[in-house]
């Protein structure tokens, strides 16, 4: 792999009088351990030229390149600095109008929060074909790393996937009250930095504070940490226990499906030493080799 970074590469692109010859793979890269890669996931990666590599996406998965792929890191963040998006859809246009195999490599799935359908339309109008390659989102792998069911039928019938990141002016704000009410489970994704915000809405629209709550940061990585708590306590807990995004927020009485609800009652917390991610390497050489491409 050849690194590079985004300064580097040319990223206008005049108007393209005939399409792409090869097309843009949007490839979710999982929640963090490079063994919960889909296989068409790692047969877009072998294929690839050029890759451009979101902050979230663990080391590990970056193995299943070639040797002589590019590698450029188009950092997204919330909270901080971000390479533009527009730069990103002009850089992989023009690229895929050179003829490069180009990779837009994401944390979860590119299709959950990850701006996909913006990089898709983005391609397509400019003559690029499009392949999208879904991957496990952290909405549903972050809370099975505890255990945790986001739908179980003796605790609820469904699940709502919701964003805790608004825009500057805030006129995207999810209604929270409304979410109070509906009787899901709530997983919120980029919700930690405006979580007091969060809970205080959903107890202003009816959500009592026992209600069972939790958080998994870094889920399916060896840094992984969660606790389980109640609505009430939740900010006090997270502040206490240090915990940070990337993370996961689970509200509802489903949590206490966990098997660490049964064990510790409430309020728990832990980290998961050693639970994920540690064999990536040798995961990535098994999985090649069962491709017959090692």
């Amino acid at each position: 792999m050849k690194p590079d970074t985004p300064s580097g590469l040319q990223a206008q692109h005049p108007a393209a009088p005939f399409p792409a010859p090869f097309p843009v793979h949007l490839v979710g890269a999982g929640p963090g351990d490079p063994e919960l890669l889909t296989l068409k996931a790692v047969k877009a990666l072998r294929q690839a030229t050029l890759a451009l590599v979101d902050d979230l996406v663990h080391p590990g998965v970056l193995k299943f390149l070639r040797r002589s792929a590019r590698v450029v890191h188009v950092g997204k963040r919330g909270g901080c600095a971000s390479t533009p998006q527009a730069f990103i859809e002009r850089l992989m246009v023009a690229e895929a109008l050179r003829g490069e195999r180009v990779v837009r490599l994401k944390g979860g799935d590119p299709y959950v929060f990850g701006r996909g359908g913006e990089e898709a339309d983005a391609l397509r109008a400019a003559g690029v074909p499009v392949v999208v390659v879904s991957g496990l989102t952290a909405g549903l792998a972050g809370p099975a790393a505890l255990g945790l069911p986001v739908t179980d039928r003796r605790h609820t019938r469904g699940v709502v996937l919701v964003t805790g990141h608004t825009g500057e002016d805030g006129a995207d704000e999810p209604d929270w009250p409304a979410l109070a009410r509906c009787g899901l489970t709530l997983v919120v994704y980029m919700g930690v930095a405006r979580l007091a915000h969060i809970v205080a809405c959903l107890q202003a629209g009816g959500l009592p504070s026992h209600t069972p709550a939790a958080v998994v940061c870094s889920a399916h990585t060896p840094q992984q940490r969660q606790a389980l708590c109640t609505l009430g306590a939740l900010c006090a807990t997270v502040q206490r226990e240090g915990l940070a995004s990337p993370a996961i927020v689970v509200v509802g009485d489903v949590v206490q499906a966990s098997p660490h609800w049964a064990v510790a009652g409430a309020p728990f917390s832990a980290s998961a030493a050693g639970a994920c991610g540690a064999s990536a390497p040798g995961a990535a050489r098994e999985l090649l080799h069962a491709l017959g491409r090692a």
